[in-house]
């Protein structure tokens, strides 16, 4: 079964760091992109930031300077490490790892910063 788990998320106070994690397992063979996406409640889904296979990024305007992406293809995984976090970054963080035909999202992960 090829899936995408994802952990790392909690409560932290503003100011402060968390570090996400999602892993892809099953018959992956290679990587195309991985993102990750948030979901405040009553707001749309946005993309955070995401990278491609040979290193490009891109981020939503928000996040600039504070959250930083990366992957690890021989893990099939994708970090995203959150600095400086404020209370607008409260959401349910997913991500999202296009992998040859699949396209697998993560379970989501609920990430709440206090002010």
């Amino acid at each position: 079964q090829v899936q995408a788990v994802e952990s790392g998320g909690g409560l932290v106070q503003a100011g402060g760091s968390l570090r996400l994690s999602c892993a892809a397992s099953g018959s992956i063979f290679s990587i195309n992109a991985m993102k990750w996406y948030r979901q405040a409640p009553g707001k749309q889904r946005e993309l955070v930031e995401g990278i491609t296979s040979g290193g490009s990024t891109n981020y939503a305007d928000s996040v600039k300077g504070r959250f930083t992406i990366s992957g690890d293809n021989a893990k099939n995984t994708v970090y995203l490490q959150m600095n400086s976090l404020k209370p607008e970054d409260t959401a349910v963080y997913y991500c999202n790892i296009e992998a040859g035909i699949y396209v697998l999202w993560g379970q989501g992960t609920q990430v709440t910063v206090s002010s």
